[in-house]
């Protein structure tokens, strides 16, 4: 069982901050380097509180990816249109194909966290969330696709204090509404709602893990190497070889290069 709690420590990060952080991105360069050249594709799913730091971690993920080949994805309140289908649809339509990487800067996990907390949908609708959810990522897996999930994890405090810092920058003052301060009235229910959304979907085939993200710096090293071990794990690392016929012109074109 995933318990939120066990997540709190906010240890400063052990190391070079700046140096591992390099090292991690050019190891995450090449892991979407495999994904483009062996024509995998995968799907990386963020959830957490406001102001955990999901948007930095995403920024630092993808600082050294070739942008043609990734897509970010932040999901809001649903549109009329989509509103008027099934809440899934809106996710595949953004499902990456081959050789991409899509993230979820949220995901169609707020069918069971804020669609049941402010009762955007009815309990039955929530209810039967998890079992649907389980049977999309099943479908995702099954058709070859890796997906990993995280879940980032900052307490009262900490949450308080970020929102506080980003009220106080001028330049910060838009990522902070009136839904921030509804959500954070709502704490103990979102909380609940957290943990059963870990018991029902927290599945061998699509495990959450959770990132404590009490330390900015610890949370995103912690978070990209998550990312970085599972789809290392799931795509041939080979470089690809040349085939003798671009050798040939390129010897001629270019003399050896070695």
């Amino acid at each position: 069982m995933i318990d939120l709690s066990e997540y709190e420590a906010g240890r400063k990060y052990d190391g070079d901050y700046s140096e591992d952080l390099a090292r991690l991105q050019k190891r995450l360069a090449h892991i979407q380097y495999a994904h483009i050249v062996h024509r995998r594709r995968a799907i990386i799913a963020i959830e957490g509180w406001d102001a955990a730091g999901k948007g930095g971690i995403i920024r630092r993920l993808t600082a050294q990816w070739d942008p043609r080949y990734f897509e970010v994805w932040p999901i809001s309140a649903p549109t009329p249109e989509e509103k008027a289908h099934h809440f899934l649809w809106r996710f595949w339509q953004r499902l990456p194909p081959l050789h991409n990487i899509s993230i979820f800067d949220r995901t169609w996990y707020g069918r069971v966290a804020v669609e049941r907390v402010e009762g955007y949908a009815s309990e039955a609708e929530w209810r039967r969330g998890y079992t649907e959810i389980n049977a999309f990522e099943a479908q995702q897996i099954d058709t070859g696709t890796t997906l990993v999930k995280l879940f980032v994890h900052v307490t009262q405090d900490e949450q308080d204090d970020r929102l506080r810092d980003r009220l106080s920058h001028p330049w910060k003052r838009w990522k902070t509404g009136l839904d921030d301060f509804r959500n954070r009235a709502r704490r103990a229910d979102y909380w609940d709602a957290y943990a059963e959304m870990f018991a029902r979907t927290d599945t061998q085939k699509a495990p959450w893990t959770v990132i404590d993200g009490n330390n900015k710096k610890a949370a995103r090293i912690a978070a990209l190497t998550a990312i970085a071990d599972r789809l290392e794990a799931c795509v041939p690392m080979q470089p690809p070889e040349l085939s003798d016929e671009v050798i040939k012109v390129a010897r001629e074109a270019l003399g050896d290069w070695d």
